[in-house]
């Protein structure tokens, strides 16, 4: 390619039906986002050439952009579980920048709840014991039980409390009581997350993120696409990826995830600081995914986390608003979502969230956002820095 890089900016976004959907296959929930989404832009599939998606069929994504009836010449079908879809997103606006695709379509979808309940899969996701795994599942070391022994950890080197774990939950179950689209939407307080039953030490039920259906949709496009485009753009403005590792003998410190690299790059390459975000959308499978990235990403100093979050900052009106729809712990989690948290974060920067939009003390939308998603169990992490005109 000769001549200047390209900009890449996001032009729609969508979500699928969430939430409760016993009557749609993953591939209905793929359609609909990916719908909504090129609607949501003002274009048409033939305008999208590339695709990214991972999660569902034998040849992911050929498989996928085949259902849609979609033929792309620049695909990507990287996995690296939650953070997949960051990181997918900083590899589609490379691609835009160096010239191999004008617009690329990341699409996801999920039935992870209505197959256990109709007997589909009988149990959750199984990340097999072969390779490096076979010296941990033997020993039952459950995907839940590796993020439960990291908050053990942190609680023992820090004196992060139950009780600050437990704020994460409660103020993301706050922002989503202003979300209608969110599952879980009734109050909740911290005795509520500290009196459920136990999952796995020290996360009771409500540390825990919920199971949903749903879909999710972001296409991004080359700068010179938007004039045919039907909203302002939002800018990607910097990313980072990491992976750090699979086995957790190999992690070298449970207190610091991938995202301290991922951010920090992130933030590097957007040429901003943790202190211009307004808006932070963070990949909260458990309560301290929260808390650890938040201090990963730089919001505040290593250990800091627990009285970072007790102090009401990730509330809607906090600090640092932070999983503005109420985020896996309330609003939806139908698996590897992070596609959901750019979705999130493009619609509060257009200031299209409806009841739960954020508001600059000005009373305007926020203009900068971070999504970081977060995939195995702390394995990788992928950063995307977002902003508005």
């Amino acid at each position: 390619m000769t001549g200047p890089l390209r900009k890449a900016a996001v032009a729609g976004v969508a979500l699928s039906d969430c939430g409760r959907v016993d009557e749609a296959t993953p591939y209905t929930l793929h359609a609909q986002a990916a719908r909504r989404a090129l609607a949501d832009a003002g274009l048409t599939p033939d305008a999208v050439d590339g695709f990214a998606s991972a999660g569902l069929g034998t040849l992911a994504p050929a498989e996928v952009a085949e259902y849609l009836g979609l033929r792309p010449r620049w695909v990507d079908s990287t996995s690296v579980g939650g953070a997949t879809w960051e990181v997918m997103a900083a590899h589609a606006a490379d691609a835009i920048a160096a010239g191999h695709a004008r617009a690329v379509l990341l699409v996801y979808g999920s039935t992870a709840r209505a197959d256990i309940r109709a007997g589909r899969r009988t149990a959750n996701l199984s990340f097999g014991a072969r390779g490096p795994l076979q010296f941990e599942v033997p020993y039952g070391h459950t995907l839940i039980a590796k993020y439960a022994m990291a908050a053990r950890r942190h609680m023992y080197a820090y004196g992060t409390t139950l009780d600050q774990l437990a704020q994460v939950a409660v103020q993301a179950r706050a922002n989503a009581a202003r979300n209608p689209d969110a599952l879980y939407r009734a109050p909740l307080g911290v005795d509520d997350v500290l009196s459920g039953p136990m999952i796995a030490d020290p996360f009771t039920l409500l540390h825990c993120c919920v199971r949903s259906d749903g879909g999710a949709a972001v296409l991004l496009v080359a700068d010179d696409l938007l004039p045919d485009c039907a909203k302002a753009p939002v800018w990607v403005l910097g990313s980072g990826e990491y992976v750090s590792h699979t086995t957790m003998s190999q992690w070298d410190d449970f207190t610091v995830s991938p995202a301290a690299v991922s951010g920090r790059l992130a933030f590097e390459r957007a040429g901003v600081t943790p202190g211009d975000i307004d808006i932070a959308e963070i990949y909260d499978a458990f309560t301290y995914m929260t808390l650890v990235t938040l201090e990963d990403l730089g919001f505040c100093a290593k250990g800091e986390g627990g009285p970072f979050v007790e102090k009401g900052r990730l509330r809607h009106d906090g600090a640092l608003p932070t999983n503005t729809d109420g985020g896996g712990l309330s609003a939806q989690h139908p698996g590897m979502r992070g596609l959901f948290l750019l979705v999130e974060a493009v619609r509060q920067l257009r200031g299209e969230a409806g009841g739960h939009q954020v508001h600059r003390p000005d009373g305007s939308p926020p203009a900068l956002a971070v999504a970081s998603g977060t995939g195995g169990w702390f394995c990788s992490a992928g950063t995307v820095v977002l902003g508005r005109d």
